[in-house]
Parts: structure tokens; sequence; C-alpha cells
């Protein structure tokens, strides 16, 4: 008999995968939680955790929720981290910063907790971590805090071409403002050159920022090498460990990082909360960009958001104690998607690095052949994923990532991003490739192109008309 929940119940899910486990004897805690996630083990009043009102987008009605595989746009909170936060949502309300009554006190005993999980999970001092309304907001601090304190003595940054959107953006706000910044290009893996960056390296340069993990296409970059550098050269380290953190092994003294941004809801905690590494020995000045309380050491005014900081050290907490198990679940899984999608068609490319040689094996960039991304992602209406990047994925445009891994623009209008996660069950793989199939197939029998490739004929030798 299926568990019966209620949305007024606080912490229930938790519980009642705690208790059905119990009374079943069988699998652990984790793999309750897997089949809750798939639909099942969890229902609601409506006749099933998955049963939703019919959404219509783009002309295409979309009754029930499909399967996720878009992780690296956001995970699904972690029921352990509902149960954290619910509390600091209800009873323990009082503000952390009112430090004259037992109801700050609490709640400031709480975000310190809270804090020191996210210290201890990327290897740092909790009071070198600066809680924010998420990485966007840390970049944007990072970036514009360094700029802005060593303005006058510096004028140089280097990042990479493939970086997030708020990165390139904060490094084009600071180029209006006179700053130079160098761009660095990265191999068909998405790797930036070791030399090219210590050769880019200039008297006058303030920083560098390299993210840990790309969110479009899994790179993993040599991080622990780009801090030793940047450290002999005495030139601070930004990382965007966004989709890092949580994911795999993150130690800031190991990367010698100097300033470090996380997100919560990566990591199966909350959204609107994250946090910014500021290292303190050797310390790293940066200058505030909002104006406040002086709250978050004066680097970040505004009040904590107890609820979500309590949500995010949860979250910090469960993935440092199951990282390894994740890793294995999410390993095996990748390896079963792109080994049976490989297996059942042709014309499949995997953009960037395979799973292994630096890539984080959860993110799946994949280009289908003689078929049209948007189309396909229109047809895939039962699976949740994105074409790329989901701050830019409404673009047509192909992604500025895969340009610069130069992959053909024919190849980067077709790919689709699979996202592989903590709650993905073999059976979703398994149906994501089978879905994933039938609608490339069905689309290259409507590919004119895909016939002239059939019959031998080089796509790429014809001289198209001009009309």
């Amino acid at each position: 008999m299926a568990t019966v929940l209620s949305r007024a119940q606080p912490g229930g899910l938790f519980r009642a995968l705690a208790s059905s486990q119990a009374s079943n004897g069988h699998g652990t805690l984790l793999g309750s939680l897997r089949r809750a996630f798939s639909g099942e083990l969890a229902t609601i009043e409506k006749g099933g955790a998955r049963d939703v009102d019919a959404v219509d987008m783009k002309g295409v009605s979309i009754r029930g929720a499909p399967l996720y595989l878009d992780s690296q746009s956001t995970t699904p909170l972690d029921p352990r981290v509902l149960d954290a936060m619910l509390p600091y949502m209800t009873d323990l309300y009082g503000n952390q910063h009112s430090r004259t009554h037992m109801y700050g006190w609490e709640t400031e005993n709480a975000a310190e907790r809270a804090r020191a999980q996210v210290a201890s999970l990327v290897g740092a001092d909790p009071k070198e971590i600066i809680f924010t309304s998420g990485a966007t907001e840390s970049n944007n601090i990072a970036i514009k805090g360094v700029a802005g304190f060593y303005s006058g003595k510096k004028q140089h940054i280097i990042t990479t071409q493939t970086e997030h959107k708020c990165v390139l953006d904060s490094c084009r706000f600071l180029q209006q403002k006179g700053w130079d910044v160098t761009y660095l290009p990265v191999d068909k893996r998405g790797l930036i050159s070791l030399q090219q960056l210590e050769d880019s390296i200039r008297e006058d340069t303030a920083l560098v920022s390299v993210m840990a993990v790309n969110n479009e296409i899994g790179a993993t970059q040599r991080v622990a090498d780009i801090g030793a550098i940047c450290r002999a050269r005495k030139v601070f380290f930004h990382t965007d460990a966004a989709q890092a953190c949580g994911k795999i092994p993150v130690d800031v003294n190991e990367w010698k990082a100097d300033l470090m941004s996380i997100s919560g809801h990566k990591l199966y905690g909350p959204k609107g909360v994250g946090a910014l590494f500021v290292r303190r020995r050797p310390r790293v000045r940066i200058e505030a960009q909002m104006s406040g309380g002086g709250q978050e050491r004066g680097l970040r005014s505004g009040t904590v958001p107890t609820p979500l900081v309590v949500g995010m050290g949860k979250a910090c907490e469960v993935a440092q104690d199951e990282m390894e198990a994740d890793h294995e679940h999410i390993v095996r899984l990748a390896d079963r998607f792109l080994t049976n999608l490989r297996g059942r068609l042709d014309g499949v490319v995997l953009n960037g690095a395979e799973p292994g040689d630096a890539r984080y094996h959860g993110c799946l960039n994949v280009s289908f052949a003689f078929v049209e991304g948007e189309s396909l992602l229109m047809a895939l209406k039962q699976v949740a994923v994105s074409s790329g990047s989901a701050c830019t994925s409404s673009s047509l445009e192909p992604s500025y990532v895969l340009r610069a891994l130069g992959v053909e623009e024919d190849l980067a209008h077709t790919s689709i991003r699979y996202g592989i996660g903590r709650f993905t069950t073999e059976a979703e793989v398994d149906e994501a490739v089978a879905l994933t199939v039938q609608h490339v197939n069905r689309l290259r029998q409507l590919s004119p192109l895909w016939e002239m490739a059939q019959e031998g004929i080089d796509i790429k030798s014809i001289e198209w008309a001009q009309h």
C-alpha cells in the first residue's frame, strides 16, 4: 500500500519514508528517497505525487510531471533538508541579528551551525564563509569586490570563454570601467592551457576567475594547478564552484583558492541562498557591493534568512556524508545512459571530454546529427532536459560554450544536456534513452539531410545555390 503524504504535514516525506523503510525492512533510506522522487512510493491527496495539472507551453500541452534529468539547472530539495528548515519557518522565527533576547540567540546559533557545515564541506574556517543569495551574487561580490578594492593599483583580470554568464557579464561591466580582461580559450575538452594562463598573468593582474566544473558540459578544470600558479604569482584566485560543491571533493586549501562561490540549490538545498568563501590568511580584501547594516563581516549587508541558511548547511552536511555513495550512483547511471544511447543510435556526439576524463559524470551534453535541437526538446516533453545553461537556454543561438569548444554550428544547434543526480533512478534513465531514441529516429525520418547522409553523400561538400 502506498504511503500517503499530506502537503500540510511538516517533515512528512522524511518521516513517512523512514517509517516505510522500517516496516518493509529492505533497502536504504537513500533508496527510499530515490523511489519516492521517481513516483514509486509517495502519493498525495490528488492521487499521485507526479499527477499535476496540465501545463501549456509554446503550444505543447504537458500533463503529469516529466522525468527530471536537468540536475545542472537545479536539484530537488532533499527531504532531510526540508525537515531541518521547517522549525525556522514556524516556531523559531527570530531575527538572528537581534542579540538582546532568546529569539535572536537561537536563530543565530542555528545560522552559525550552518556556517560550520558549509565550511566543513569545503575545508574552510567558518569565519571565511559569507552567506549570499546564491552563486550569481557570490560571483559578483568576488569579481567586482576585488576590482573595487584594488582599483588604481591593479587593472587586469583573467577568466575563460566558457564561464557562467554572471562571471562574463561582471567582467564586461569592469571593462566598461576601464579594466582589461583576458578571456582564455579552451580545448575540445573544455580545459584551459596552464601555460597560457601563466603567460597571461601581468604585474597589474588582480584576479584569475576559473570555474571548477562547467555547468553546460561538465568539464572539470585542473583547479589545484591553477591555484598553485596564482599563489606563486601573488594573484588572487576565484573559482565558481556551484556545480562542484557537494558533487566532487572540494578543499579550498588544496586548491589554493582565495575566493569560491557556492550555490544552495545545486546540492539539494533551497533556492535563494548561497555562500562566498573569502580567505583570511593570506587575507583577501574586497569591497562590499551593497550598503546596509554591515552583516556578514560587512561584506554582504541584509538580514540573513535563517531557514535558508539552515537548509544549505544541512544540504552540505548530507552531501559530505553521502558524496561517495552519490558518486557511485551517478557514475553507474551516466555510464548506463551513454552506453545504451550510443548502442541504439548513430550520430551521437558527446560534447566535451569522455566521463572520467576531466568531466563530471552527471552532466552529459549530447548532440544528435541531423536533428534540430529545439524540435527534439519539444518532442521530449516527457523528459525534463535543457539545451544548455538554464540562464540562457531561452535563446535560439547556439551555446557560446560549445562554440568555444569548436563544435560545428549544426551540431551545436542539436545539443541536449542531460543531468543525472542523487534521486535519478535506473528506470528513469532507461525511459529517457527510449524516448530520446524514438524521437531522434522520428525527426531524422523527416530530414532530407539524414536521407542524403544515409546514401553516402558528403553534406559538407555540397555547394548550395544562393537565392
